[in-house]
């Protein structure tokens, strides 16, 4: 028999004011998988995640949501935390006037096991070594790349079944970006589901299991993360790499428009 999804996605609908945000979506994400939404700035995957934790008042407006076959649409945000969802914002909101320490305390805020906080701490300094080093100094004095690795660390303290994840590359340099990338593969070879937003089309289907791609409010292509990336069109117009056909056309566009 086949087991449930972690996550259930059925035709939900949001609305920001009288502007259609989301548009009937439906997602699935399977036990120990990552699964990727890609999409271009707009396009409502931020959305997603929010309104899947509860952070857009009284959304989604139709449709619904299952967490390990249990209906959250429009529960609290700290009800659905509790129950085993962390989310990484875009442009992590850290708290940058407490210490790294702080911050990762922060994200145990909802649990009362001293033991077992103590061994998550080391937990995040195996996968983040540069957060132990820096355990004591000031959130805000630590560079973009250690910030989202903070953040990422923080919502991991609440030792969580499910991790969304915003745009962890946003900012960052490319090697800062394939660091992060990597660990977030290591996180989900420990045990932790995720769901992971991009516009990095290139690094997240390297690393993930499913892939969805978003388009004004609406999944336009799904499928198998590696079949995605050897779509002609997903190689065009999400990671920039033309075709021959395509190229051959491009160059005599430009040498048209030169002349003119």
């Amino acid at each position: 028999m086949e087991s449930a999804p972690l996550l259930e996605i059925k035709n939900i609908e949001t609305y920001y004011g009288l502007i259609y945000a989301i548009r009937g979506v439906s997602l699935t994400v399977d036990v120990g998988t990552i699964t990727t939404i890609l999409g271009n700035n707009g396009a409502g995957k931020s959305t997603i995640l929010k309104t899947v934790v509860g952070l857009i008042d009284d959304q989604p407006d139709k449709g619904t949501i299952e967490f390990m076959e249990r209906r959250i649409d429009r529960k609290d945000t700290e009800e659905i935390v509790r129950m085993g969802i962390s989310y990484v914002p875009e442009g992590r909101e850290i708290f940058e006037e407490l210490t790294v320490k702080e911050n990762l305390l922060m994200g145990a805020y909802l649990r009362k096991d001293r033991l077992g906080i103590k061994n998550d701490f080391d937990t995040i300094y195996r996968h983040f070594p540069v957060l132990k080093s820096r355990r004591e100094q000031w959130a805000g004095t630590l560079s973009g790349g250690e910030q989202q690795m903070l953040s990422i660390g923080r919502a991991l303290m609440n030792r969580p079944t499910l991790l969304f994840l915003d745009e962890p590359s946003l900012g960052l340099s490319p090697i800062l970006v394939r660091e992060i990338f990597s660990i977030i593969s290591n996180i989900n070879e420990d045990g932790v589901t995720i769901l992971l937003v991009e516009q990095n089309a290139r690094m997240a289907l390297g690393i993930a299991d499913y892939g969805l791609i978003l388009e004004n409010g609406r999944f336009v292509m799904k499928g198998n993360a590696k079949d995605l990336m050897e779509d002609k069109d997903v190689k065009e117009f999400y990671m920039g790499i033309r075709s021959e056909e395509s190229a051959k056309g491009y160059q005599r566009w430009k040498r048209k428009k030169r002349w003119r």
